[in-house]
């Protein structure tokens, strides 16, 4: 589920999603997990009324299908919408995998790519992030992420909780940083394995389970409530004990 705390914090509106999708059903999936989250959506099913509803909108992210009738595919749309100096968080929808085409995507200025076919989670949890780091942009460069005693310093690769330092493997760091980065929000494990492993892995695998498990025990305080929580069926939440 959307977590819009923060986004509640921020603006009194709920968060409202621009939908660009030429398959009903899909279009109609996608608006019902967004709703059921707490945001209001709108649909375009073709890339020109995506294009005008984008430019006319005020929306708080979009979400956008890379193939589209009308004369006007997605990276279309996208390429005028940045053109036009509009900078509304995109995360594009496709069925094309490949490694170029999602690079494609990203350089044309999207924020975020899902291959198709997704879980609502998945979709939900990524839009999440996209409008939190569009509310709330970085003035500068991090040097150091806090959540409750956790402190992750990002020069010097180390983590301390309670002030005192723990001795994490590289790729548990990387890991941690990442929760960390999205405190209290839901992460899912596809998110892990493309930001954290660096490439997408679809079928089913108890890494990232392994590995959350040996984070735990590293900077878990017995006695005190845990700082990772698993949802289930969906992903991983870090956020600082109460």
């Amino acid at each position: 589920m959307i977590n819009m705390g923060a986004i509640e914090q921020d603006r009194e509106a709920m968060a409202t999603i621009l939908i660009v999708e030429d398959d009903a059903q899909t279009a109609s999936e996608i608006e019902a997990a967004l709703i059921d989250n707490g945001c209001e959506a709108a649909i375009a099913t073709t890339g020109r009324e995506g294009l005008l509803q984008a430019i006319s909108g005020n929306f708080d992210a979009i979400v956008l299908d890379r193939m589209l009738p009308g004369g006007v595919d997605g990276l279309g749309v996208l390429t005028a919408l940045r053109t036009a100096g509009i900078q509304t968080p995109v995360l594009i929808l496709s069925a094309l995998s490949a490694v170029d085409e999602r690079i494609r995507g990203l350089k044309a200025g999207g924020d975020d790519y899902l291959t198709k076919p997704f879980e609502a989670l998945e979709l939900t949890a990524r839009v999440d992030v996209l409008i939190r780091r569009h509310i709330n942009p970085v003035a500068g460069p991090e040097t150091v992420l806090r959540v409750g005693d956790l402190e992750a310093d990002l020069l010097n690769h180390t983590i301390r909780r309670g002030g005192k330092y723990l001795e994490l493997l590289p790729r548990e760091y990387r890991l941690l940083e990442y929760l960390m980065r999205h405190s209290g929000q839901v992460v899912t494990r596809t998110m892990l394995f493309e930001e954290v492993w660096q490439y997408r892995y679809d079928e089913p695998t108890n890494v990232i389970d392994v590995h959350i498990s040996k984070l735990r025990r590293k900077i878990e305080v017995p006695g005190s409530p845990p700082m990772i929580r698993t949802m289930r069926g969906s992903g991983y939440i870090l956020d600082a004990p109460e």
